[in-house]
């Protein structure tokens, strides 16, 4: 049986660092229907900034 992916939607987060780096993961769109701002670690620049979604 499919597994049903509507609630949780796989999205990207851009370092605003400006280098162009970004993860995906998966976000409640029940929980956070605002766009997700997560600090993590930008190998980049060498340090933690804040990644926003971007879709």
């Amino acid at each position: 049986m499919a597994r049903r992916t509507d609630n949780r939607p796989v999205i990207s987060v851009r370092s605003t660092a400006g280098t162009g780096y970004t993860y995906v993961t998966r976000k409640s769109r029940r929980n956070n229907p605002d766009r997700l701002v997560l600090r993590k670690y930008d190998p980049a620049v060498r340090r933690h900034v804040e990644f926003r979604e971007t879709r």
